[in-house]
């Protein structure tokens, strides 16, 4: 080693006097406590005046006491032991742990700390230590490992994907549910989890919506890899940084197989309510459609028999004289066919077919169907509709099933309200424009109305004002005329007897 000069060595000790000054003033004014401890025990040597604020104590009252005495208990032996909460690198230690404060609370703190040795012996003199308050860092780490636990845990499938539209995380439900067995999601497009409408409802209308609004929710099918189809509730979320940009998504996506499979196990339980529901109104009937079908075969033995009469000893015949009996007796048939293919049209399980239909013609039909009950109740149905009307939307079958149980109903009432009574009690069906592109159609009976304790209960399944009701008619009306858009409602006439009014929409 080169020797110094007087000069030399002169200038050097003023620079490393000013170097000191300096990492002193440093030490001074960081918000980082520096400290020097004893290498046996750690007892304080120095803190720099940060141990107030971190700490609580003063510079005079930290010096002397043992860090092992402030430590929180669980954390004594982690240090000791050089647990995993400990990281040596080139020399330093870097430890987070908890320290007790003057007031006796704990503060998590982060410590970076390296020996000084002796240059001769290499016997450790001191150990300097800088610590910096960590309770945010550590409290935002519980926060996110909380978050993660909660992420996996959760029944929903939940992706992350990047700007590009390919994934960089699924949480174990959705590698469960998607039949994703990889972990490396590198150039890992979400395409490959939707279906193709379901990825351009989301390329549409979701990703759209989430980068200007920050979310979108709505209903698609996502796929496995092995193309098992999964209808979801999806949530769309734009995750932004600090400066506005966004840096990924998040889908969360709750499976409505169970669901759906509900739903249309639900349907399948209102079809076959629907069904004898029809059933019933039809055995109500059934005395009628008896007489009705009896007056054509009755006609039809008539004209055969007057036939056999009339040319029984007659050895050759005309078509003349056999022409008007016969295309009678076949036009009757005709009728007879008609009236059996009602019933059959109206009583058949089928799924229902929304098409534009004449609500008019539709009336007149069930009114008459009605015909021989209300002739045997000495009621008469009055119905003069407007030839003008607008077509409307519905299913044939229910709606003739909503019609006819609300013309049962209205001749019952009326009849049970005047029995004996020489002149005709009248239901009226009237047909009115309704508001929002919509017709309403009104029965009105001439009964006794309908009991202010009854009212609020009258479409409640398995609700009568009959004796030998099931309480199904009205509730199934009432669900039948809702699935098709419109509202079914009851009220009571001032002049006596009730009034039943349903709306249903316009053919656009």
């Amino acid at each position: 080693m080169k020797n110094r000069t007087p000069e030399e060595g002169l200038t050097a000790l003023t620079d490393d006097a000013e170097r000191n000054r300096l990492l002193a003033e440093m030490a001074e004014q960081s918000t980082d406590m520096i400290s020097r401890h004893t290498p046996e025990d750690w007892r304080f040597i120095y803190a720099s005046p940060a141990v107030t604020h971190l700490l609580g104590y003063t510079v005079e009252e930290i010096v002397g006491i043992s860090a092992y005495d402030l430590y929180h208990p669980d954390d004594v032996e982690d240090f000791r032991l050089r647990a995993p909460t400990v990281n040596y690198d080139r020399g330093l230690y870097t430890h987070t742990y908890r320290f007790r404060c003057k007031d006796g609370h704990y503060t998590w703190l982060e410590s970076t700390s390296r020996t000084i040795r002796d240059p001769e012996s290499n016997d450790i003199r001191e150990i300097l230590v800088v610590s910096r308050d960590a309770t945010h860092r550590i409290m935002a780490d519980k926060a996110s490992r909380r978050l993660a636990r909660v992420l996996e845990s959760t029944q929903d499938l939940v992706i992350f994907a990047n700007l590009d539209f390919t994934v960089s995380h699924l949480n174990e439900a959705a590698r469960k549910a998607l039949e994703v067995e990889c972990v490396d999601y590198s150039s890992f497009p979400l395409s490959w989890l939707l279906t193709e409408r379901g990825l351009a409802t989301l390329m549409e209308d979701g990703f759209p919506a989430a980068k200007e609004t920050g979310y979108w929710r709505g209903e698609l099918t996502m796929q496995s890899l092995k193309a098992s189809r999964i209808p979801v509730m999806l949530e769309l979320l734009a995750h932004r940084s600090l400066h506005g940009d966004i840096e990924y998504f998040s889908l969360v996506a709750h499976d409505l197989t169970e669901k759906k499979a509900a739903e249309e196990q639900l349907k399948q339980y209102q079809g076959e309510i629907d069904h004898a529901s029809r059933l019933v109104t039809m055995g109500e009937l059934a005395s009628s459609l008896a007489h009705e079908l009896n007056q054509p075969l009755s006609a039809m033995v008539n004209y055969l028999r007057g036939i056999e009469r009339r040319f029984a000893d007659k050895p050759t015949l005309s078509w003349s004289d056999v022409e008007l009996p016969i295309t009678r007796s076949i036009r009757t048939a005709l009728r007879a066919g008609e009236i059996i293919h009602r019933m059959m049209d109206f009583t058949r399980k089928q799924e229902p077919v929304i098409t534009s239909l004449n609500l008019p013609d539709l009336i007149g039909e069930m009114i008459d169907f009605c015909e021989n009950m209300a002739e045997r109740h000495n009621v008469h149905v009055a119905f003069e509709p407007d030839p003008d009307l607008p077509a409307v939307r519905g299913d044939q079958v229910q709606l003739e099933q909503v019609v006819l149980n609300l013309i049962v109903n209205a001749i019952e009432a009326s009849a049970s309200a005047s029995p004996g009574h020489k002149d005709s009690a009248i239901v009226r069906i009237n047909v009115v424009p309704h508001e929002s592109r919509q017709l309403r159609v009104e029965v009105e009976d001439q009964g006794r109305g309908i009991s202010e304790v009854d009212m609020p209960r009258l479409f409640d399944r398995f609700f009568s004002t009959k004796e030998t009701g099931l309480g199904m008619g009205l509730a199934i009306s009432r669900s039948l005329v809702e699935n098709l858009g419109g509202e079914l409602w009851a009220e009571n006439l001032v002049a006596g007897g009730a009034r039943f009014s349903f709306t249903l929409n316009i053919t656009d």
